[in-house]
C-alpha cells in the first residue's frame, strides 16, 4: 500500500511526551507511517519507543543533530508522498486518546490543500494549546516587518469561537506541525541545519518561497501542543540561540543596507533591552546567554 504521509518528530529526553503523541495517531492506518528520531537522549529512550511501538520506525542519532538535523534525518528514511513533521509535545486529539477514525478523516484535509494547487509546497493545521480552554496559538502569521523582524501568530491567546476557520495562505509553517510535499522538499532542499533550534522552519519558509511555492493554513484540522516541554520557557539554551538565530537569519535573507539597518537596531535596541531586563531581574544566566549568542554570531561569521 503506498505511504500518503510520514509523520515525523523528534525525541530528545521527552519519552513521556512521545509516547503521548504517538498514542494520539492512528497507527492502524497503514497509509501512514510515523518516524521517531531520538537525538541522543541521555538514556536509551529509542529501543523503549521501538519495544513499545513496533509500527513505529525509531531511528538512534548518536549526536544531538539538533531540530532541523534530526529532521533530516527522518527526511532520509521517509518513503512517504507528503511529510507531517510535527513536535513531540503535541497531541492529535485535544484529551491524547487514540483516534478510532483513518488517516484520512484525520488529516485529510492536510492533504487536500497541498494537492489543490502545485505551487502550494507546505501546509500548517490550526494549531491550540494543550491546556485551559485550548486557547490558539497559530492560525497563520503575520509577514515579518521590514526592519525589526516583528511579526506574530494569527489568533494567539484567543479562545477558539470558530473566527479563525477560514483556509489562508502564510509567510511561514509554523515548525511544531507542517506538511510538506516530497517533491517540494526534492526542489528546495533540507532543512538548514545551521541554526540547531529556532527560526529553522522560518529560514525554510523562506527558501521554499524562493523557490516558488506557497504556503497555507488549513484550520479543517487541529493539534494541540503543551509548548517548550523540551528547552523551558526563558532557559538560557532558548535565550541563546533566539539571540544568536535572530542574527544568522538576517545574514541568510536580508541584503543590502536593509541588513545593517536590522542588525543595528537588533543589537543596540532588543539585545541590549534584554540583556538589562534580565540584569534587573538578577536572572544573570539569560543575560550570559544573550551576549553569547551575540559574540558567537559574530565569531562564526
Amino acid at each position: 500500500m503506498e505511504i500518503i504521509v510520514s509523520i515525523i518528530t523528534i525525541n530528545y529526553n521527552g519519552l513521556k511526551d512521545t509516547c503521548e503523541l504517538i498514542d494520539s495517531l492512528p497507527l492502524e492506518d497503514k497509509s501512514i507511517e510515523v518516524i521517531v528520531v531520538d537525538n541522543a537522549s541521555k538514556e536509551d529512550e529509542a529501543s523503549i519507543i521501538a519495544s513499545s511501538y513496533p509500527q513505529v520506525k525509531v531511528i538512534r542519532s548518536e549526536q544531538n543533530l539538533g531540530f532541523a538535523g534530526g529532521n533530516n534525518l527522518g527526511i532520509k528514511a521517509a518513503q512517504g508522498k507528503n511529510l507531517f513533521f510535527i513536535n513531540n509535545d503535541t497531541l492529535i486529539s485535544e484529551k491524547g486518546k487514540v483516534k478510532s477514525e483513518k488517516f484520512a478523516s484525520a488529516f485529510q484535509p492536510l492533504i487536500e490543500r497541498l494537492e489543490s494547487s502545485e505551487e502550494i509546497g507546505a501546509v500548517c493545521p490550526k494549531i491550540r494549546f494543550a491546556w485551559g480552554d485550548n486557547p490558539i496559538q497559530f492560525a497563520g502569521y503575520t509577514p515579518l516587518s521590514r526592519y525589526t523582524m516583528r511579526n506574530r501568530s494569527i489568533g494567539f491567546g484567543e479562545t477558539d469561537k470558530g473566527q479563525y476557520d477560514t483556509a489562508h495562505s502564510t509567510p511561514y509553517a509554523h515548525g511544531a506541525a507542517m506538511m510538506v510535499k516530497r517533491e517540494a522538499i526534492e526542489k528546495v532542499g533540507l532543512m538548514p541545519e545551521c541554526y540547531f533550534l529556532y527560526y529553522e522552519e522560518l529560514d525554510w519558509s523562506m527558501m521554499f518561497t524562493r523557490a516558488g511555492y506557497s504556503i497555507w493554513y488549513e484550520p479543517a484540522c487541529t493539534i494541540y501542543h503543551k509548548e517548550s516541554q523540551a528547552t523551558g520557557q526563558n532557559s538560557p539554551l532558548k535565550t541563546y540561540y533566539l539571540t544568536r538565530n535572530r542574527l544568522l537569519f538576517v545574514k541568510r535573507n536580508i541584503k543590502g543596507l536593509r541588513r545593517y539597518i536590522t542588525y543595528t537596531y537588533l543589537l543596540l535596541v532588543v539585545a541590549l533591552r534584554d540583556i538589562c531586563k534580565y540584569i534587573l531581574h538578577r536572572q544573570f544566566n539569560l543575560a550570559s546567554a544573550t551576549i553569547k549568542g551575540i559574540k558567537n554570531f559574530i565569531l562564526e561569521k
